[in-house]
């Protein structure tokens, strides 16, 4: 089973618009509701392919009960500690004429301390369950910056491997509790090294580096050119065929579930890597996040590349 956190859950509202243009009354042409937040697009993925996940985090109010609602795989449990606050919305306008969207993101209502406890309690309670656990996105006001290091401490004396994908300080205090994996873009990797990254030689210098100071698995994503992985067993690059994609939102998501899918079911690495590669292109012809054709990953995964480059 896999256990994905996501603390600052989100009502996803998707607007089809034929056209948007500032200042003037729009009319919405289809509207689509997802349970949102990064790991739940994580959930909704690894469900798809055919892991059973428990899904953790806060939801509250009309909107919480409403975001369980539209949690419908039978393989994804749901365990959220309840709260007072109003679960957010996030809303993503998209403009059908030139494929391109804005996207407004709620910030979250705050917690409280007493809501901090009985999740560490709902957590430590759901972990002996658990293969994998994966901790995405961001975390709503009242949640310390460096919580995310309080559930990697609980799941590696519980013998829990942990995935993280997040930013920020929140990142680079994960990083110093070594979890299994981390996904950090070009930017978050300046952070981390304290120098910028120009180029794949000099990507590939800093994953290892990263991999060296003690995470098992570090991957670096390069969009339509695929992405970078260091490990024990080497430096990997992976590349998908040629897509014309509808929906880039959500792959880094889906990335996250193939890998957690993969070390859950204890694949070997350049099969786990092959998988988070197809998934995530799978997604990218998906309109909608968090979300795949089974036939697209079926097509898509045995035209994956995988080369060892160092």
């Amino acid at each position: 089973m896999i256990l994905t956190v996501t603390l600052n859950t989100s009502i996803d509202k998707l607007y089809l618009m034929e056209s948007i243009h500032p200042e003037t009354v729009m009319r919405v042409k289809e509207v689509h509701n997802t349970a949102g937040g990064k790991g739940l697009n994580v959930s909704r993925v690894a469900a798809k392919l055919q892991e059973p996940v428990t899904a953790m985090g806060f939801v509250g109010g009309f909107n919480g009960q409403y975001l369980e609602s539209l949690i419908s795989s039978p393989l994804v449990r749901c365990a959220f500690t309840h709260v007072q606050g109003e679960t957010r919305s996030c809303i993503n306008c998209w403009d059908l004429s030139n494929g391109r969207s804005t996207e407004y993101l709620e910030p979250g209502q705050p917690v409280t301390q007493e809501d901090i406890d009985r999740f560490l309690t709902d957590f430590s309670a759901c972990l002996p369950e658990a293969d994998v656990v994966t901790i995405s996105g961001s975390v709503p006001r009242g949640v310390p910056e460096d919580f995310y290091c309080e559930l990697i401490r609980r799941s590696r004396a519980a013998g829990i491997p942990v995935l993280v994908d997040t930013s920020g300080s929140r990142l680079i205090a994960s990083v110093k509790e070594k979890p299994l994996f981390i996904k950090p873009n070009e930017d978050e990797i300046a952070q981390l090294t304290g120098h910028s990254v120009s180029g794949r030689e000099e990507a590939v210098k800093a994953l290892t580096g990263l991999h060296r100071d003690g995470i098992p698995y570090v991957v670096l994503s390069m969009g339509e050119e695929g992405a970078l992985l260091s490990c024990d067993r080497g430096v990997f690059h992976g590349k998908p065929p040629r897509i014309t994609p509808r929906n880039t939102v959500g792959c880094g998501d889906s990335m996250v579930a193939g890998f957690a899918v993969g070390f859950a079911r204890r694949l070997p690495i350049e099969e786990t890597f092959r998988m988070a590669l197809a998934v995530s292109a799978a997604n990218a012809l998906s309109l909608f996040t968090g979300d795949f054709d089974p036939a697209d990953y079926d097509r898509l995964y045995p035209e994956i590349q995988i080369e060892k480059i160092g």
